[in-house]
């Protein structure tokens, strides 16, 4: 067998698998097609709460026992306790929330909170009345969510009810109260 043609013949066969290759890969290719998407983010401003006001229930004797409540409004009524015009002045608790403009966000409330007298360690119960508005509420519940508007703002008003035994021992009572503010 002479070396020339068995050269030809292996140069075509391999000629002849390039040309078959190349056609199935431009076939392939001719059949393609391609999208391409933009990816896009944004950071927006993180969700902040911060404390502008203190719920203060101010003076009162126990007048045998009741209630005094302070509302979102700042308005204080008592069922039993005789209040006290003398001293700290009577005030819900304020907290201003803010963020993303009119974005959502959920409100958190602390346990159950009591305020105690660090002399005596007794204790009086508090339970919360929030709301979205300084309203004239005097009924306990919290708000669970809000909206900031348009510049990225909320407060919250914070009032309570407090549970006072009627032989509740004199002294300066204290307790926290925390919420916490996460958009939604």
């Amino acid at each position: 067998m002479n070396s020339s043609i068995f050269f030809n013949k292996s140069f075509r066969f391999a000629a002849l698998a390039s040309v078959v290759a190349l056609g199935a890969f431009g076939v392939s290719s001719s059949f393609a097609a391609d999208a391409t998407s933009s990816s896009d983010a944004t950071v927006i401003e993180p969700i902040a709460i911060t404390k502008s006001a203190e719920l203060v229930f101010g003076r009162f004797t126990n007048g045998g026992g009741g209630t005094v409540t302070v509302a979102t409004n700042n308005a204080r009524t008592a069922d039993g306790p005789i209040l006290s015009s003398i001293g700290s002045t009577p005030t819900a608790a304020q907290f201003d929330v803010t963020g993303d403009n009119n974005a959502t966000y959920g409100i958190t409330w602390g346990t159950a909170t009591v305020l105690t007298d660090a002399d005596s360690s007794e204790t009086m119960a508090l339970a919360r009345i929030s709301a979205l508005s300084a309203t004239a509420e005097t009924t306990a519940g919290d708000v669970s969510s809000g909206t900031l508007s348009d510049t990225g703002e909320q407060s919250i008003y914070l009032g309570g009810i407090l549970t006072v035994g009627a032989s509740q021992a004199e002294g300066n009572y204290k307790g926290d109260v925390t919420a916490t503010a996460e958009y939604n």
